[in-house]
């Protein structure tokens, strides 16, 4: 990198007064249509810590012509988010924070502009939606409010005319009701909803490039069709410029026309998603996508994993930085590659490119060991959970739950936001009270269980969160967060045997020692992660409620955990209840799945059975809605489920799903389906099947 990078010196260091731009004084009148809307070209930032110098993003240049939907992979910590702040001006030129290049947008470099342009540039001629709506929204104004600001802000429209655009603007994201929706708050809306309103703000001002930061990460296999779909039609229609940051490769499968693959704060590939899901060149491609879980393809006993840890951008080796994780590296890997752009385009950087398709099963041949599904570790039958709110009204969140799971073995429970899953967890972890139904362990009823025998049963039965940054104390080191329970509990009686054992537990999960010794800030998601299963397995546990563990890590973490889950269960003889909403993640660990819609089981069955021939509508719904690699962009697939969840403030009469299913008859609106037996491990509850 230039010496030079301090693009602060070339900007004005005393606040600059200008008038607000029109928006015919931005576009230009030269501007070539059939060039590209956004080009950004050598970008590179630098973060100025205590520790020295971060080297955040590293020459990166990429386009996005109108209509086009270009994506940024890679794992976290790579720069995807850093370099679209960048383009986004939301990082501030200084002392600690520095950046070059150029941005040009619509023919014109932007990042010498005053700030105050700047402002009135974004929103209006380029917007960003965040990964997280519930944070970047206010929680104190109206959606309504939030939707017109830009408006109000960038094209001066008075306040009947902006609340119009917004009512359209709602209707044209897929929000019903935008009349009254206008009026409620964040809070008021799912995760879905929320996401609509973010691409709704994005949208107010017609602007003609978008930056969609991870906008699907948390949502349901459903919503995240409905959302991609949506945007995918707006980019089609409106003829906008889509930057897609993402870590799901099945989502940029289908939906990407340019992908761009990150490492180390570099661009290491780039090309057509056919280019590079077809025929990758660079190993670290190649490694990320052996290490998605597939539903179209046969199940494996291992998932392929990267091998090591991103490096450090603040002390960048020599040489290629993907070389120490790299089985093809040579001497050659010393010097760092340049760029390698070849006739059709396809461009890599890296002197020992593969050759050839990926085998997407990672090459294993091991077959899966099923295990005895008559022993079970824990039978829930008639699980019920209300929860009764103010004036009478009461939420029928879980009802008359059935399914066992089995000893040694995995359940997974699946199905949309809302729908009951976690509620289940918190029920049978003692955390809420049950309103119905029974529990059972080793022929013990744990629901019904005293103060004496739940301090018991919480050993044996243990949790591994979706988030561990938050469930872990940011001002205790790891190794006092790990000892701490061996200590309440008695499991260990010295603060020294306490250490002992702490070392054991994070050789347990392939961590050195030293890391007892850090916060949980100064570790990545993946290290984390695998400090809450050791966390779980300090309390010898024989029953693991695994909550999402892996839905927020980057696909090479995903298969590390996954695999070590798998190891742990065999080497132990654990049993887990895995909640998930990633399906192929479900069906890589679990022996047996159940599918809850709005607080009730539709369809239970082994992995084999379910997802060779799911029955129930919703199953079949979740399943289409899927990414895989193997669905490209313009290939034929079914319509993504649509409507929105029921609240189970006032759920349907007769079948629940009868309002989104595509099969609903008359008699579906009136009667309860009784569950039918397809087999002895498949049942499924639909008069249709």
């Amino acid at each position: 990198m230039a010496g030079d990078v301090a693009r602060s010196d070339a900007r004005p260091t005393e606040k600059v007064r200008s008038t607000p731009m029109a928006k015919n004084d931005w576009t230009q009148r030269d501007w070539d249509p059939s060039g590209p809307l956004l080009s950004v070209r050598d970008l590179n930032v630098q973060f100025l810590s205590d520790s020295g110098l971060v080297h955040a993003v590293r020459d990166v240049s990429y386009d996005v012509h109108p209509g086009e939907i270009v994506a940024l992979v890679g794992e976290s910590g790579c720069g995807k988010s850093v370099s679209s702040l960048a383009v986004m001006r939301l990082l501030r030129d200084g002392r600690s924070t520095r950046f070059s290049g150029s941005v040009q947008l619509r023919g014109k470099d932007y990042l010498d502009l005053p700030e105050e342009n700047v402002r009135h540039l974004r929103g209006r001629e380029i917007a960003m939606i965040f990964q997280e709506p519930m944070t970047a929204l206010n929680p104190v104004l109206t959606v309504g409010l939030q939707v017109m600001e830009p408006m109000l802000a960038n094209l001066r429209m008075d306040r009947q005319a902006a609340r119009l655009r917004a009512i359209e603007l709602l209707t044209l994201v897929g929000v019903t009701d935008p009349e009254r929706r206008l009026d409620q708050y964040p809070h008021e809306f799912s995760g879905g909803m929320r996401q609509r309103v973010m691409i709704a703000i994005a949208l107010a001002c017609d602007p003609s490039v978008i930056i969609a930061d991870e906008p699907t990460t948390a949502l349901d296999v459903t919503i995240q069709a409905q959302i991609l779909d949506l945007l995918q039609s707006l980019v089609e229609r409106l003829q906008i410029g889509l930057v897609l940051i993402t870590h799901n490769l099945g989502l940029v499968a289908r939906y990407a026309d340019r992908v761009n693959v990150m490492y180390a704060g570099r661009i290491v590939e780039s090309g057509t998603a056919q280019q590079v899901f077809e025929a990758p060149r660079h190993r670290y491609t190649v490694g990320l996508l052996k290490a998605v879980p597939h539903l179209d393809q046969p199940r494996q006993e291992r998932l392929h994993t990267i091998p090591g840890q991103p490096p450090s951008l603040l002390h960048l080796a020599g040489g290629c930085p993907f070389s120490p994780r790299c089985d093809a590296a040579t001497d050659a890997c010393r010097q760092s590659p340049a760029i390698d752009v070849q006739t059709d385009g396809h461009a890599f950087a890296c002197f020992n490119p593969s050759q050839g398709a990926v085998r997407i099963d990672g090459g294993h041949d091991k077959t899966v060991t099923h295990i005895d599904l008559l022993q079970t570790a824990l039978r829930v039958r008639g699980l019920t959970k209300h929860f009764h709110l103010r004036r009478g009204a009461t939420v029928r969140a879980v009802q008359d739950v059935d399914f066992d799971v089995p000893k040694g073995g995995t359940l997974g429970l699946v199905g949309e936001s809302g729908c009951g899953k976690t509620t289940v967890a918190r029920v049978l972890l003692r955390l809420a009270s049950a309103t119905g139904g029974t529990a059972e362990r080793d022929g013990v009823d744990i629901l019904g269980l005293g103060r004496a025998d739940l301090k018991q049963l919480r050993r044996k039965v243990q949790v591994i969160y979706q988030d561990p940054f938050t469930s872990l104390n940011p001002r205790h080191r790891i190794g006092d967060a790990l000892a701490e329970p061996l200590l309440v509990h008695g499991i260990r009686s010295s603060r020294f045997a306490a250490r002992e054992r702490v070392a054991e537990l994070l050789d347990l999960v392939g961590l050195p020692p030293d890391i007892a010794a850090r916060y949980p800030h100064q570790m990545s998601g993946g290290q984390r992660q695998r400090i809450g299963i050791a966390r779980a397995l300090g309390m010898e546990p024989d029953f693991i409620i695994c909550d999402e563990p892996v839905s927020a890590l980057d696909v090479s973490i995903q298969a590390q955990i996954m695999n070590l889950l798998g190891d742990l269960q065999k080497r132990l003889g654990l049993s887990y209840l895995f909640i998930a909403h990633d399906l192929a993640v479900v069906r890589h660990i679990s022996d047996v799945v159940a599918v809850m819609y709005l607080g009730k089981v539709v369809e239970t069955g082994t992995s084999a059975e379910l997802f060779a021939r799911p029955s129930h509508p919703y199953t079949q719904a979740l399943m289409s809605a899927v990414p895989s690699l193997s669905r490209r962009k313009g290939s034929e697939r079914e319509a993504p489920l649509g409507g929105e969840l029921p609240s189970p403030l006032n759920p349907p009469t007769g079948c629940v799903f009868h309002t989104r299913c595509p099969l609903a008859s008359e008699e579906c609106r009136s009667v309860v389906p009784e569950s039918t037996k397809l087999s002895d491990t498949h049942r499924v509850a639909c008069i249709k099947v």
